[in-house]
């Protein structure tokens, strides 16, 4: 079992990518994805990444609820409209 915590800074350095911040914020403004679109499908993700996400979401604990957190930023454009 890891003793990691459940955050959006520890779910991106687990995604393998910067995890400041600023890089969090520059990702999620520049991935926005279509509402139809799900977190797991979106195209920008390596196949380990995606891999990590789902099992994520499937594990429904506290890492589930940081990928939807996740999923919700990353659908911000597509819900304004």
């Amino acid at each position: 079992m890891s003793n990691v915590r459940p955050r959006m800074t520890n779910l991106f350095e687990q995604l393998g990518l910067d995890s400041s911040d600023e890089a969090i914020a520059q990702f999620i403004a520049t991935h926005q994805l279509p509402a139809e679109t799900k977190i797991t499908e979106a195209g920008f993700w390596t196949e380990s990444q995606h891999q990590l996400l789902s099992e994520k979401l499937k594990s429904d604990g506290s890492w589930a609820i940081v990928v939807d957190q996740l999923n919700e930023s990353l659908h911000e454009d597509s819900v304004k409209k």
